[in-house]
């Protein structure tokens, strides 16, 4: 099932005297993260906004509205922030990680079932998926030679196996 909202990154501390904090992020990029004008927060999912932000050191450094002292800011910290899924468009084949964690994953040949998808490794060259099955564990590459289909609503992976991949 699809979250409605995302786990965007979160406040380690506060930046400056003029309220800003300090997101870590948990996006491809900060600069990603930093392109957004409103974020949640907090188990209610309370809509902030960002008033500007700003990449600094592979954080991002951000004005929220309302929020306008070191003091405002430090009861923020260590919150995390998530992000509405209506506000991110993906291209086609690119799916959110929270996504694709617990996908079952099936031979797309012989519809033998592998097990589910644990994590998803970020390696740089390729994504690696992590399939947990009954009784051993499988390392995927994410790559168009390997997965055949990704149907998230219907909660399945299809694979080709490449040759000895699982030997």
């Amino acid at each position: 099932m699809k979250k409605e909202y995302l786990e965007a990154g979160k406040i380690v501390t506060t930046h400056g005297i003029r309220g800003e904090v300090k997101i870590m992020p948990y996006t491809d990029s900060p600069e990603l993260l930093a392109e957004f004008d409103r974020l949640f927060i907090g188990k209610n999912k309370e809509e902030l906004y960002i008033e500007r932000s700003r990449v600094f050191k592979n954080m991002v450094i951000a004005k929220i509205e309302g929020i306008d002292t070191p003091e405002a800011a430090e009861k923020l910290r260590n919150k995390i922030l998530y992000m509405h899924r209506d506000d991110l468009e993906l291209d086609d084949d690119t799916y959110f990680i929270q996504d694709l964690i617990g996908l079952e994953v099936r031979d797309a040949d012989t519809d033998e079932v592998y097990g589910k998808i644990a994590d998803v490794l970020e390696t740089g060259a390729n994504d690696v998926y992590v399939i947990k099955g009954e009784d051993r564990e499988y390392l995927i590459p994410a790559i168009a030679d390997v997965v055949v289909s990704t149907d998230i609503d219907n909660n399945l992976m299809t694979i080709r196996p490449l040759e000895g991949l699982f030997d």
